[in-house]
């Protein structure tokens, strides 16, 4: 399978800053672990935990995303997006993307991921479709709130931040369906 990083053709059309992102679940390019996963046994479809620094001065808000480009479509699988998280917000616990963004700071937004559902679907690659890689983006952006209607796409929401994006965090995990492991 071709290995695209739709971040590195971001990066090429507008070059942004970059600043670390880490979890305390997985290191980067290293395997989710199963609470992080939705299907196999032990799974537990739970958000990570995320932690940003780095980030420019100018920073007004974040937005975090996760995002599978390996996922056997022409356009990868969003498993979650969530916008106008405030720029005094440095990290999000453990399942803060569960339905209705209860574990969020206030006046964040969570998009619909790719099955329309308004939370964090963990990894759960098709059988025989091999590794994927889960990229967890936190964007800062230099407005502190981006006008999204909540039914909006990951997709527009990658759109409406592109002109705004001072920088650019990136971590990524990685999966494979358990019946091929």
């Amino acid at each position: 399978m071709l290995e695209v990083d739709p971040y590195a053709a971001l990066q090429a059309l507008r070059p942004v800053g970059r600043f670390e992102v880490t979890s305390t679940d997985f290191e980067d390019g290293e395997p989710l672990p199963l609470p992080l996963q939705a299907s196999g046994p032990g799974a537990g479809d739970r958000s990570p935990q995320l932690s940003w620094s780095g980030f420019p001065a100018g920073t007004a808000s974040f937005a975090v995303t996760c995002f599978d480009p390996d996922a056997p479509t022409a356009s990868g699988w969003w498993h979650w997006a969530v916008a106008n998280i405030p720029a005094d917000v440095t990290s999000l616990p453990p399942g803060a993307g569960e339905a209705g963004g209860f574990r969020l700071p206030r006046g964040a937004l969570v998009l619909g991921n790719e099955t329309g559902e308004h939370r964090y679907a963990g990894s759960s690659p098709p059988p025989g479709s091999g590794v994927h890689r889960y990229f967890f983006v936190v964007t800062a952006l230099d407005v502190p709130r981006l006008d999204l209607d909540p039914d909006a796409t990951p997709a527009v929401l990658g759109g409406r931040s592109f002109a705004h994006t001072l920088a650019r965090g990136i971590l990524v995990g990685t999966a494979v369906n358990p019946a091929d492991a």
